[in-house]
């Protein structure tokens, strides 16, 4: 949630870093009291039995992977050996985890600004008609988000492209929560717990996703604070000199020293056992 608001607000501003959080909140209240009204028994004990089968996931060993570093300071063990190894291995596992992802958002959300005109969008979302695109944003943001296949993360850059083209605030709110029912994801609430219990949580979360981004655009609206200004920098500047491209070189460097600790630590091997279960795992 952290990293995902640092790009919101380095790529679209911090309204939406806000309105993610808000939102958040009241997606898990509304999931909350649905979960309490619909959410039967029955449903409870098919989802039990399905992921009682243990069918392994991808990451499965580095989801449940410890190399918590004890003793001494924070930063005697940030800079120890162990710890400089514990950090690499995170970074690099982490970055395996979703850099498919993170690709896959950066390309769609090329190729749609690069291939979509604008035209396109402002018709689709009907930015002529502030109060029909208020109602239509939260609707469609999350079926346009599952078609995407883009997760967390990797979603911000296709938000811009859409609040570029005109899709309202409560719009990108529902869109970036989709994330959570896009397809792949989709396809592992089936493999881990029923085609049934996969179909009620697309129903519930769409629902949720929905009515966050109404409540997030009224409150924000009500508080005047919901940006107006649909251009996005990052989409419509090219390459620059300047104090991201410094900071960027910076963090290539960090990242490459990362990388390199890693490999010579033996992470190769450890990351191909990635997709075994931690009792499949050599200790």
């Amino acid at each position: 949630m952290i990293e995902l608001g640092i790009i919101l607000t380095v790529l679209m501003g911090w309204q939406f870093t806000a309105a993610e959080f808000i939102g958040g909140i009241l997606m898990i209240i509304f999931i909350g009291l649905i979960f309490h009204f619909t959410l039967t028994p029955g449903l409870v004990q098919m989802a039990k039995t399905q992921a009682e089968k243990g069918l392994v996931g991808r990451m499965e060993g580095h989801a449940s992977m410890d190399m918590s570093v004890s003793g001494g300071t924070f930063l005697s063990r940030l800079f120890s050996g162990r710890g400089f190894m514990a950090v690499s291995n995170y970074f690099v596992m982490d970055w395996a985890s979703v850099w498919v992802d993170i690709v896959l958002g950066l390309l769609i959300a090329g190729a749609l600004a690069a291939w979509v005109p604008d035209s396109f969008w402002r018709a689709f979302f009907f930015s002529s008609n502030p109060t029909i695109a208020k109602i239509e944003g939260p609707l469609v943001g999350p079926l346009v988000a599952m078609i995407s296949f883009v997760c967390s993360v990797g979603n911000v850059p296709l938000a811009a492209v859409l609040w570029k083209g005109g899709i309202g605030f409560g719009g990108v709110v529902s869109f970036i929560f989709a994330d959570l029912i896009i397809l792949p994801i989709l396809d592992i609430y089936r493999k881990y717990y029923g085609w049934k219990v996969m179909g009620y949580i697309l129903l519930t979360f769409y629902v949720t996703m929905v009515a966050a981004g109404y409540v997030v655009e009224l409150l924000f609206g009500a508080l005047g604070i919901t940006p107006q200004n649909h251009n996005v920098v990052a989409i419509t500047e090219g390459i620059q000199w300047n104090y991201t491209t410094i900071l960027n070189i910076i963090f290539l460097v960090l990242a490459a020293v990362l990388v390199i600790r890693f490999i010579s630590t033996g992470g190769i091997p450890m990351l191909r056992m990635m997709n075994k279960p931690a009792h499949e795992m050599p200790h």
